[in-house]
């Protein structure tokens, strides 16, 4: 096994028997960077000196006998919408392609902290606004299963990032799904954790009270690694709460778990594979003591147009920002006017996928349309939420589909929004209700990965990774 395979469970033991250097396994990313990337196309940009120095300066620590936690040493990559100080952050835009950021997300310095050696920024949807990575203005990123198909998004570059093995971890942001879809695309494990539980502090903002950031790793038990790193209440986002505060009775046990299976995610539309193989890890869990039960969440089904109102209208108050004399691309040189500085460089600078969800958030926030829409859409995510509260008094953890089907081939929905809004079905009333759920591969249809979703109640991120890691130890 080369180096870039390691997991950080892995890497970490290597590192405290000094079988190996922070140097090393660094300098083993990059080159299978180099070699793989030209055709996964992760990467959006690479910071090879920052990373090897902060990769010797950790080895240095290490001489000394400095007493150095889990993730010190290990190369991690970092979606493009969050911040890391003085590298580029272009939220995979050309209004933002020359950004760079002046500080560090929260999270980033969580990581700094523990000594995490950041190797560079991935690629993404634009401004997170996408299911394919297809949406980037710069390039598509590639599955790494089969180099014609999506890694899903809207942090496909993360999550093809971890599956290629071009680094040992990722950070990604989930606004409908864009961890898990992802994640299960890949073949990887994602987590979208509670509303709250990371700092958004320095994720640019897409839909602010959706937005999450999550671990994206090649096991359950790094996920939980990573997650214990980057959670806590966070002065600089009053919406983040301290996990460790509110979670109570953490104690696991598989025997007499009750799993909801709700009849609402394995219905028409569902492919008959990915239907099977979700089922036979559920089966798994059953057989380990676990019992199943089937559940109803009914409003499920008016999650996906609840999320295409809310969502826009969030995104086109955040995006407002990017004017063309604040931030990022101008026209300023080329117009008569302010008007016309802000219609060009906002036309100029963003793609139209953005621009379709600005339009629509506009149109739903307007007057005459405010009630009609945005109001009627926050009373319907209130009850999908308690769908939820409901649920959990029934059952401990709720299993489902990541998506209905396994990757997809470039543009084969690109055209067609509505088609491809539909690969978030499984996952957006997640977001609504503000729970996590974690997605961990379960299988493979035609050699391509399928992911199984678990979701807890909120605070019940231990729930999730027990629940997994029984999983994946029997799998």
């Amino acid at each position: 096994m080369r180096l870039n395979e390691l997991t950080i469970a892995q890497a970490a033991r290597g590192l405290k028997r000094k079988e190996l250097s922070s140097v090393e396994l660094t300098q083993t990313v990059f080159e299978q960077i180099k070699k793989r990337d030209l055709k996964v196309k992760a990467f959006l940009s690479l910071d090879e000196k920052g990373a090897l120095s902060s990769a010797k300066e950790i080895d240095e620590k290490r001489a000394h006998e400095d007493i150095l936690g889990g993730l010190a040493g290990i190369p991690v990559a970092i979606k493009d919408n969050i911040l890391v100080r003085g590298l580029k952050c272009s939220a995979a835009s050309k209004i933002l392609e020359n950004y760079v950021a002046p500080y560090d997300a929260t999270v980033i310095s969580k990581l700094k902290e523990a000594g995490a050696v950041i190797i560079g920024k991935t690629n993404m949807d634009e401004f997170a606004m996408g299911s394919s990575t297809e949406n980037s203005a710069f390039f598509a990123t590639k599955n790494p299963y089969d180099l014609q198909r999506v890694p899903g998004g809207s942090s496909g570059g993360s999550a093809a990032a971890v599956a290629a093995n071009e680094t040992i971890y990722a950070l990604g942001s989930d606004t409908g799904g864009s961890i898990r879809q992802p994640a299960s695309f890949c073949g990887v494990v994602g987590l979208k954790p509670t509303y709250g539980a990371v700092s958004r502090f320095g994720l640019m903002a897409m839909a602010s009270s959706l937005d999450q950031i999550g671990p994206i790793t090649k096991t359950v038990g790094d996920c939980q690694t990573v997650f214990d790193a980057i959670n806590g209440k966070d002065k600089l986002d009053s919406t983040s709460v301290d996990l460790k505060k509110e979670i109570r009775n953490t104690k696991f046990e598989i025997k007499n778990l009750r799993i909801g299976m709700p009849k609402e995610y394995f219905a028409q539309g569902l492919d008959e594979h990915v239907d099977k193989l979700v089922k036979e890890a559920i089966k798994k869990l059953e057989n380990l003591g676990a019992r199943v039960k089937e559940i109803n969440l009914p409003y499920s089904e008016y999650a996906l147009a609840c999320y295409y109102i809310i969502m826009p209208s969030e995104v086109s108050a955040n995006l407002a920002r990017y004017d063309g004399i604040k931030y990022g691309y101008s026209e300023f040189d080329k117009a008569g006017d302010l008007m016309e500085v802000y219609l060009g460089s906002r036309h100029h600078g963003f793609g139209a996928e953005p621009r379709r969800r600005i339009m629509l958030g506009t149109y739903t926030l307007s007057a005459g349309y405010y009630d009609a829409y945005y109001l009627k859409a926050q009373k319907v995510r209130t009850l999908i939420e308690q769908d939820f509260e409901k649920a959990f008094k029934e059952v401990d953890v709720i299993m489902t589909p990541v998506s209905p089907t396994p990757a997809f081939k470039f543009g084969e929905k690109i055209d067609d929004p509505l088609k491809m809004y539909l690969s978030d079905i499984y996952t957006v009333s997640i977001n609504l209700a503000g729970v996590p759920a974690l997605s961990m591969p379960c299988g493979r249809v035609d050699g391509l990965p399928v992911g199984l979703q678990i979701v807890g109640p909120q605070m019940g991120e231990p729930l999730i990774f027990g629940t997994a890691l029984a999983l994946e130890q029997n799998s």
